[in-house]
């Protein structure tokens, strides 16, 4: 969506007036079943509303990311928080990052336990202290002194997830099992954002893949793989398979490709492009820069996703499915 302008009564040229918006995505997936599809798509529209209820209250980019996040995070049907995969002890272990687009600060945890938010124990990391990063006990203790709220193991391991990990376990004995690694564990969730003032803003949550190795850390905390925000650019946040994300740093690549003149659709279709030619990875992402426009691509099967802007809502899963209805 393009900015309006104009000029003032003197004839000096106008600011251009900013659209705030919130985009998020439930992640990339090879396959969502029917009985699941309502149930994802309400998801996504709860997050970006809440983000964008944020942005109204006079929430900057970073508070509309990061409640759009935790909405998500509180979801089981997303693997983020209470939805998080297990690893190969039956545990969950999640990765969360964010980062402001003003002034480039950013924060990271992985290896996260017990924590039903992880995305505000990130933010936490990115105010309070002077690293980008902290991982396993560190952060752990640095979430008790900061008072974040605890969960028991227990809360976060769900029915489902302990199935999934069953399934996995069982499937890994197969002589085909490696095949399609890179392309069956696509779940992450995120938000970016654009506020009033003109500041972008990103945020990337996941429990990882299933069955992974304790302590495998993916490209969600790394800056410029899981996303990336600088308001001279835009914000994004990625999702997909981690591995390949990290080897071509996709977060950071598509903003470079933004940089060089190509409009957010090209960028993200020329840089998920490379990581599918380069490393056979699948992924998805989400852009916004500081004029408004916004854009989402993925070479998944499907991602769920919903935007909020100008009291319009715009949800998507699968392609050519994209519906608008106006905000309530």
């Amino acid at each position: 969506m393009e900015p309006s302008s104009g000029r003032d009564p003197c004839g000096t040229p106008a600011a251009a007036a900013v659209s705030p918006v919130v985009v998020v995505h439930g992640g990339g997936a090879c396959h969502i079943a029917k009985d699941r599809k309502e149930m994802v798509r309400q998801g996504v529209l709860r997050a970006a509303s809440a983000g964008f209820c944020a942005l109204k209250a006079g929430g900057s980019a970073v508070d509309a990311v990061e409640c759009a996040v935790s909405v998500l995070e509180d979801d089981p049907e997303f693997n983020a928080g209470y939805g998080s995969v297990l690893n190969a002890n039956g545990d969950v272990e999640m990765d969360a990052s964010i980062m402001s687009g003003k002034d480039l600060s950013s924060g990271a945890v992985s290896a996260i336990r017990c924590i039903a938010n992880p995305i505000k124990l990130a933010r936490l990391v990115m105010e309070k202290t002077p690293h980008c990063f902290l991982t396993d006990r560190g952060a752990a203790e640095f979430a008790t002194a900061m008072g974040v709220r605890t969960v028991t193991r227990e809360q976060l391991v769900t029915e489902k997830n302990r199935k999934r990990l069953e399934k996995e376990k069982r499937g890994k004995e197969g002589k085909d099992a490696q095949k399609l690694e890179s392309q069956k564990h696509l779940g992450t969730v995120g938000a970016v954002a654009l506020d009033s003032k003109g500041d972008v803003a990103y945020a990337t949550s996941t429990g990882g893949i299933v069955n992974k190795m304790v302590g495998r850390v993916g490209d969600t905390p790394c800056i410029g793989c899981g996303g990336y925000a600088d308001n001279d650019i835009g914000a994004i946040s990625t999702t997909g398979h981690g591995e390949s994300i990290l080897k071509v740093n996709l977060a950071r690549l598509t903003l470079f490709h933004v940089e060089q003149g190509k409009t957010l659709e090209e960028a993200a279709e020329v840089s998920l492009n490379y990581m599918k030619s380069k490393v056979k990875g699948l992924g998805g992402v989400i852009l916004v820069n500081k004029a408004g426009q916004w854009a989402v691509k993925w070479t998944s099967e499907s991602m769920p996703w919903a935007a909020a802007q100008a009291g319009k809502l715009h949800c998507g899963i699968d392609l050519n499915t994209t519906t608008v209805t106006d905000m309530l």
